[in-house]
């Protein structure tokens, strides 16, 4: 079973701006929709079920029983049950009976946008991230949230108390709303970064490396004292690593590549791997290829989202002493050196992302998956009771401990001391709680699934966290600084397509010559070339574009 720090392979791309995948489902979302919030909408007026009296902090009960449809992703490895224990346990606390429709993990994304476009969608739209939002705006197609939260007090308490009211103003498409709401973070740090044999570095090295630099020569000592490995390997098509990486030499790579833009020294924004400060990042993954020092199969063999190459075998083989992964990665190489080098033998750690030559920066602190809703919603009598519903499952500390932890009492107790435990016979395995015990609160109840993931305070998320994983936070927290996030560029529905068509050529480009130059197959000697060869498939061009929207929002918005 593989570990992971969050349920979602998907957990790499929680990053502000427009993704990909709201890029490439334009075409898809942008024609046979209906916009219901073209009829009249009085909220107030429509308020069967809701409750007079909710605010922040307290349980949702609709005051008559209602429906809400749920487009429920499915993951192979955790089959949904229409049985399973939440489905009751939320009816049971909110007089709210949730009805699924399934989409399946691998291709959810274009299935969510074929339901949307044809308006087929459910009413409670999960699993968005910024910028998902972007192709169903001219359709009317969803509700833009921003006009209703007023009536959403937990979301508007949490956005205040945890500081995130100007990323709030990021997620604002061209028209100055936002059509969905975000899961909400109090504290965000890299969900990967490196996991290193700790004994190893400090027997070897004196110390764990805290710089690339520091790195690369900690990795040369290592190769020299163990000769037969190749010590550095990523294991995620260089897509981790590089994302992870990028901020510390001043650019974006990887995972978080995004639109590819960044700023620069003046107003515009530049195209990111056209930079010195992209070609730095390249040129020092080179020299680790070529002096040896990383898995170069690592960078290269297919993965599934949960690693590849071999890469624990590797660690527990001692043939690899760091590479890329989460909380869940430390514990599964932890496993694997059990069988090898025993138990008590060995320190595994996941260490905060190194500092370099731009300084001690990780990624701009990040939102989590959220949703958005039907905008045939905005025409229901229970428009209201929804708002309060989804306010109260989305950011109200109580349901959110209960979606990760199940029924406090049945499956777990809380200490006065805000410590949680699963009672005996309860297993969380995806995060090795009580792991082998009778019932599985994942698998067989349906808690600790992918809506527990999007809205958490920094105490819930420790609660189910090893203590490794908490030391982290607070390593990240007390020695990184989160980059400023990339400006957003909301792009209008012409826009948006224009950007689909000149993004993805360049951005194939970038990857296919990004790896070449740091596999030794391209000269560095051309970079000078590969920037021309931008240039030539419309670099100009695709930032003139981003650069009128960036101009355009900051009229409107500031």
């Amino acid at each position: 079973m593989t570990l992971n720090p969050f349920h979602l392979s998907q957990s790499r791309r929680g990053f502000v701006g427009l993704s990909a995948a709201a890029f490439g489902s334009i075409a898809l979302a942008s024609c046979g929709a209906s916009s219901a919030e073209d009829e009249p909408v009085d909220v107030d007026a429509q308020n069967v079920g809701a409750m007079e009296d909710f605010a922040a902090d307290t349980q949702f009960t609709a005051t008559e029983p209602i429906e809400v449809g749920i487009l429920w992703t499915d993951w192979p490895e955790v089959p949904v049950e229409e049985s399973w224990r939440i489905f009751d346990h939320i009816k049971e606390l909110t007089n709210v009976e949730l009805k699924l429709t399934h989409i399946p993990f691998s291709d959810h994304e274009e299935k969510r946008s074929l339901l949307i476009s044809a308006g087929d969608a459910p009413t409670l739209i999960p699993l968005v991230y910024t910028g998902e939002d972007s192709p169903y705006v001219s359709s009317g197609a969803v509700v833009p949230m921003s006009d209703y939260v007023e009536h959403m007090p937990n979301f508007q308490k949490y956005v205040k108390e945890w500081e995130l009211g100007q990323m709030i103003e990021n997620i604002k498409q061209a028209d100055g709303k936002y059509y969905m709401l975000p899961g909400l973070q109090e504290v965000s740090v890299p969900v990967f970064s490196l996991v290193v044999r700790k004994d190893v570095f400090e027997d070897v090295v004196g110390a764990v490396p805290t710089t690339w630099e520091e790195l690369r020569d900690g990795l040369r000592a290592v190769k020299e004292a163990y000769p037969d490995s190749v010590p550095l390997a990523d294991g995620f098509e260089a897509q981790s690593m590089l994302n992870y990486a990028a901020h510390a030499f001043g650019t974006i790579a990887g995972w978080g590549f995004g639109g590819g833009y960044i700023d620069s020294e003046g107003d515009e924004l530049v195209y990111a791997p056209a930079t010195d400060e992209y070609k730095s990042l390249v040129e020092y993954f080179h020299s680790l290829v070529e002096e040896g020092l990383i898995d170069r199969e690592s960078l290269t063999a297919s993965n599934d989202g949960s690693g590849a190459a071999d890469v624990s075998e590797k660690f527990a083989n001692e043939l690899c002493f760091a590479a890329s992964g989460s909380s869940g990665t430390a514990i599964e190489f932890a496993q694997a050196l059990n069988e090898t080098v025993g138990e008590g033998n060995f320190e595994v750690s996941l260490i905060p992302p190194p500092a370099g030559p731009a300084g001690d920066h990780v990624e701009p602190r990040n939102f989590w998956h959220g949703f958005m809703l039907n905008s045939d919603i905005t025409q229901s009598e229970n428009f209201l009771a929804t708002l309060q519903f989804t306010d109260w499952l989305y950011f109200n500390p109580a349901a959110r401990e209960m979606l990760r932890w199940g029924i406090e009492g049945e499956t777990y107790t809380k200490a006065d001391d805000g410590t949680i435990e699963l009672k005996d016979g309860f297993a969380m395995e995806s995060y090795n709680i009580n792991s082998g015990a009778e019932v599985d609160i994942n698998a067989d109840l349906g808690f600790a699934t992918f809506p527990a993931e999007s809205t958490e305070s920094r105490s819930l998320k420790e609660s189910y966290s090893t203590p490794e994983f908490v030391q982290y936070i607070e390593d990240v927290l007390s020695t990184r600084d989160p980059r400023d996030p990339i400006p957003p560029v909301p792009l209008e529905e012409a826009e948006l397509e224009k950007a689909s068509l000149m993004s993805t050529p360049l951005k194939d480009a970038v990857d296919t010559a990004t790896l070449q130059f740091i596999m030794g197959e391209r000269d560095l000697g051309e970079w000078d070339d590969f920037v021309a060869e931008l240039e030539a498939a419309g670099m100009s061009r695709y930032m003139e574009l981003i650069n009128t929207a960036r101009s355009r929002f900051v009229e409107a918005n500031g």
